[in-house]
């Protein structure tokens, strides 16, 4: 929320877990963040799993940041 009012694009990463929380967040600070989410869990997987679920993310997250 702080770096989009300071005009940076920006977007957070999460995974499937989360989403019903970060819309809560979302509500009560007033803010609609660009978010993409990831299959969960992540901290078990291996170093080939993290980058193929970043190399499926990678266009979404570009795509957002890359706004205006």
């Amino acid at each position: 929320m702080d770096l989009e009012g300071r005009g940076v694009p920006s977007a957070f990463v999460a995974t499937t877990e989360f989403v019903v929380a970060s819309q809560a967040q979302g509500a009560a600070l007033g803010f609609d963040p660009a978010v993409i989410f990831v299959a969960h869990p992540i901290q078990d997987r291996t170093d080939d799993e993290i980058q193929a679920l970043a190399a499926e993310a990678v266009d979404e997250i570009l795509s957002a940041i890359q706004k205006g």
